[in-house]
């Protein structure tokens, strides 16, 4: 089966500026396909090649296995959906949805069909004669979005479109965008610097830095298992140290970092000898927590430790812990048993967590 959408050895330079660099991907008919990154590593770049509004300096983009590069934006099988939404403040709902289509010059009983239909898949029947300004935030997301679909495009890219909601309806808007994504059954193509949207939602991810695809998987693949130092960092929450490697054993390795843990058992996978500098990552909820300490005698790394500072957030709430040996401080995730709601700042802990839970480059790799 051809995918919906390919990108194949993609570039744009602007002026000495190389602003993609040989970027390729394919996207599947029916996922939901992320490109994450922080500001300025080029994302928005691919999203408007890829819908006209930008000419690549190499490559080619391919829709379901044909070029697109000669297709003018209003041609191409695709929609797109902005931060800010470009609702028509003077029309209602209906006409919002049903500006594509009128354009097109379809009969007005088969746009007030596909109008009702496309009303009901967004979860909004009956609202469409009442103004844009009458509706929430979230609301508005929906119908940006039914107003793309009802032209039944085969890919639809959204450019950031959570970033103007406040932090509660953008949390609530990741499920829903998930939903109406399996509803349509349509490919979406999501451009975000939030790593959490980008997790809850997609199938893939790539995450991109300076141009270039770092690394391309699932969410859990990212997660756990970062192929660099860039996505072990921009991907999730976690402890980061540099050091050097003093032993390694087959695929495990020691390392004494700069502050004078010694980190034992890390699985790395990459070219790394005694003597060489590198950057270990452990994710705040790997470690374990525990007053007594047999309770982590069986972990290979352990400390022993002094709460600063408890950083509470309801289910992410953390605790930084302070070595009692050496002072270096290491974030924590509190488990939510309720063992650990009476702890404070000050308490003696103890900690270990597993040398196959972290994640070492060689220093320099981000």
């Amino acid at each position: 089966m051809l995918p919906d959408l390919e990108c194949a050895n993609l570039t744009k330079t602007f002026d000495a500026t190389a602003a993609v660099r040989d970027v390729s991907f394919a996207v599947p008919p029916g996922a939901f396909f992320s490109i994450l990154g922080p500001s300025g590593c080029g994302k928005t770049t691919i999203m408007r090649m890829i819908a006209g509004f930008l000419e690549p300096s190499g490559g080619d983009i391919l829709i379901r296995g044909k070029s697109v590069l000669n297709v003018p934006p209003n041609r191409r099988p695709v929609n797109m959906v902005f931060q800010h939404l470009a609702l028509f403040p003077m029309m209602t709902i209906a006409e919002n949805i049903g500006y594509g289509l009128r354009r097109a010059g379809m009969p007005k009983p088969e746009i007030e069909r596909k109008v009702g239909e496309a009303l009901e898949r967004i979860g909004l029947p009956g609202i469409g004669n009442r103004k844009v300004d009458e509706l929430s935030g979230g609301q508005k997301q929906r119908v940006a979005i039914a107003r793309c679909m009802v032209l039944e495009p085969d890919v639809l890219l959204l450019d950031e479109p959570l970033g103007a909601l406040d932090l509660k309806l953008r949390e609530h808007m990741k499920i829903e965008l998930k939903k109406l994504q399996s509803a349509f059954n349509t490919t979406f193509v999501y451009i975000t610097h939030d790593q959490s949207e980008a997790l809850v939602m997609s199938d893939q991810i790539a995450v991109m830095n300076h141009g270039r695809f770092e690394q391309l998987g699932t969410a859990r693949e990212l997660y756990y298992r970062p192929e660099t130092a860039f996505v072990a960092g921009f991907v999730g929450e976690a402890n980061r140290w540099r050091g050097k490697v003093e032993r390694v054993n087959g695929d495990a390795l020691e390392l004494r970092t700069e502050t004078g843990i010694v980190m034992k058992g890390a699985r790395h996978g990459r070219a790394l000898n005694p003597g060489d500098s590198a950057e270990i990552f452990v994710r705040p909820e790997a470690i374990r927590v525990a007053r007594d300490e047999r309770e982590v005698a069986h972990f290979e790394n352990r400390i022993c430790g002094t709460v600063t500072s408890l950083l509470f957030n309801g289910a992410a709430s953390r605790i930084l812990v302070r070595d009692d040996g050496n002072g270096a401080e290491i974030e924590v995730a509190i488990p939510q048993s309720g063992d650990y709601a009476t702890l404070s700042r000050g308490a003696s802990i103890h900690i270990g967590w597993s040398g196959d839970q972290a994640n070492c480059f060689p220093a320099g790799s981000a």
